[in-house]
């Protein structure tokens, strides 16, 4: 008693994949996967630089897909 044999973690596994399922934690692992990298990236810092002749990005180019670019309006008090 104390120590939990092998058989035990296989349960508490089968347990967490009943209650999160398996795409939910394939989202969590390539979501801890990207912090870490990114994480890494910070790391390094200024060590390496960009290269001079890249243009910078224009707002319609923008490399995270899943964000949406909106106008907003504002709302006439009538």
């Amino acid at each position: 008693m104390g120590s939990l044999s092998i058989w035990h973690w296989l349960i508490v596994l089968v347990i967490v994949m009943l209650v999160f399922g398996t795409k939910k934690l394939g989202n969590i692992g390539g979501d801890i996967g990207k912090a870490v990298k990114g994480f890494k990236d910070g790391v390094k810092g200024e060590e390496e630089t960009p290269p001079a002749n890249t243009p910078p990005a224009t707002p319609s180019q923008v490399a995270d897909k899943t964000t949406i670019d909106v106008d907003t309006k504002e709302k006439s008090k009538f």
